[in-house]
């Protein structure tokens, strides 16, 4: 079975994505910005991006049935080499205690100038949809 979340982004419904899927145990999140209502947050600022871009992944995971301590992977896309600090800091944070794999990747940009880190999350969860 496949189930997909949305969030009302503007961009999910034009290019045809879901926030996040999960099919049977796993689940995934499209790539999450600290883009909220339509406005990046946090401008100039890549660790507060990023936490905010991994709250809104783990929060598209709850809604499929997953916790953070159910996260296996992340992935973190940066702008900018001086980014990846701040970005694996805030990483920290989050996951010091789940230390899921993860993979940290300098971009030459994103969708807008504003963006700084783009984040994915993947999980495992019980199959019966019940996060521990």
């Amino acid at each position: 079975m496949i189930a997909r979340y949305g969030s009302d982004g503007r961009w999910e419904q034009a290019y045809g994505y879901s926030r996040a899927v999960r099919a049977g145990e796993r689940l995934v999140t499209a790539g999450c910005t600290a883009t909220v209502g339509g406005v990046v947050q946090w401008v100039g600022d890549p660790g507060a991006q990023a936490l905010t871009a991994f709250r809104i992944a783990l929060d598209a995971l709850a809604e499929a049935g997953a916790s953070i301590d159910d996260v296996v992977r992340t992935r973190m896309y940066v702008t900018d080499v001086a980014h990846a600090e701040p970005v694996g800091l805030a990483h920290g944070e989050l996951f010091a205690d789940v230390r899921p794999a993860t993979t940290l990747v300098v971009v030459a940009g994103l969708l807008h100038p504003d963006m700084l880190v783009e984040v994915e999350v993947e999980a495992l969860a019980r199959p019966d949809g019940d996060a521990p």
